[in-house]
């Protein structure tokens, strides 16, 4: 059997929120006891409402946070953050968050955006960084033409191309997406859904997707995770879960997102004028 790109073992985070006079410190658990493993060139969708915890554990995957106990192992090399993450293991995983303007230095322009991780992290020639750049400027559906232009100039879903265009610069073993499309219109969000997937079968890219977004989950995912106050209640393939969620949580978050195919809206519009 193949090494897990990533498994994460009984993971915990704890956060102590302060006392009063007459209060005690009061103890958070934000995640609680996490497993899962996710293969080479699968998509593993962490879903939930506000507050479940997939932001909380999309830190400590990405080793931004350290979990307060449990076990992240990386092309099974367990990360030891005890002594600091190493650059090596930090280049393994990579983010595209939420909103990309936020996260580009407008300051840059889009060719020393993308070259700037090859800076810090390789021994690559100027012209050799250019050109990978540029290389991967294109992958991602964008021309030479933006190459020398600043942030403010591209759309927003012109941004999240660029900004999942850097984080594939180093090669890494997985993507963390944080609700990368939810930010985005309609018609939008599925040209970057679609890039994801081209992406993914082109390069057998390794993607974990926080999102909210049963629709998208259903369509970009593998396998799917729900997360409830902290904890997994229910994990499994995406056919099983849509098709037959067990956990009471997840059959009211299913029931509760209303369903964007054509039969269910021309339903809802039927239903709308009869009550009128």
């Amino acid at each position: 059997m193949t090494t897990p790109v990533l498994e994460v073992r009984d993971l915990n985070r704890k956060y102590v929120s302060s006392g009063g006079l007459f209060r005690p410190a009061k103890v958070v658990h934000a995640v609680k006891s996490v497993n899962f493993t996710l293969q080479k060139g699968k998509t593993l969708a962490v879903v939930g409402e506000s507050g479940c915890g997939k932001s909380t554990l999309a830190r400590m995957i990405t080793l931004i946070d350290q979990q307060s106990s449990g076990e992240i192992l990386i092309d099974g090399d367990k990360v030891d953050a005890s002594h600091g993450v190493s650059k090596v293991m930090r280049q393994k995983v990579q983010i595209v968050f939420q909103n990309p303007y936020g996260s580009l230095n407008p300051r840059q322009k889009i060719g020393e955006v993308l070259a700037e991780p090859l800076l810090l992290n390789t021994d690559l020639s100027a012209d050799q960084r250019r050109q990978k750049a540029m290389d991967m400027l294109i992958k991602v559906g964008l021309g030479p033409e933006h190459f020398n232009r600043y942030p403010h100039m591209f759309s927003g879903g012109q941004r999240q191309r660029i900004a999942i265009a850097r984080a594939l610069m180093l090669n890494p073993s997985f993507l963390v997406l944080d609700e990368p499309v939810s930010a985005l219109d309609l018609s939008v969000q599925a040209q970057i859904l679609n890039l994801l997937k081209d992406l993914q079968d082109e390069f057998g890219l390794t993607y974990v997707f926080i999102s909210h977004d049963l629709s998208v989950v259903r369509y970009i995912a593998d396998e799917v995770m729900v997360m409830y106050f902290g904890e997994v209640v229910e994990y499994g393939t995406r056919d099983a879960v849509f098709n037959n969620p067990q956990h009471s949580y997840t059959q009211t978050l299913f029931a509760a997102t209303p369903r964007a195919d054509v039969p269910s809206i021309k339903a809802r519009l039927a239903k709308k004028a009869a009550l009128a």
